[in-house]
């Protein structure tokens, strides 16, 4: 399987390390009211489809990026490749 990675292009995808389900981007606030049930859930309680899914990769063999890979878990095509860091600066994540 290749990765096209938005700066470095085609890579194959055995330079990267497959981290779960990109909603892991989505950390709870640990001050919440109810940040115990939250983290359980956050930390356990995965979602496995079958078909598209964004995914968390990590570009350990390379520049050491993390990327939001939308990918079909039927056919492992590829869609979309995003730097993680603006997915999350997206969702109003600045750090």
């Amino acid at each position: 399987m290749m990765i096209d990675h938005p700066l470095l292009g085609l890579r194959d995808a055995q330079e990267f390390t497959y981290l779960g389900d990109a909603s892991l981007i989505d950390r709870p606030d640990w001050q919440a009211e109810d940040a115990q049930e939250t983290f359980h859930d956050y930390l356990y309680l995965r979602e496995n489809p079958a078909g598209e899914h964004r995914e968390l990769w990590f570009h350990e063999t390379g520049d050491r990026s993390w990327l939001v890979v939308t990918r079909n878990t039927l056919t492992h095509e590829i869609t979309k490749v995003e730097l993680a860091r603006d997915v999350a600066r997206a969702r109003g994540r600045s750090k």
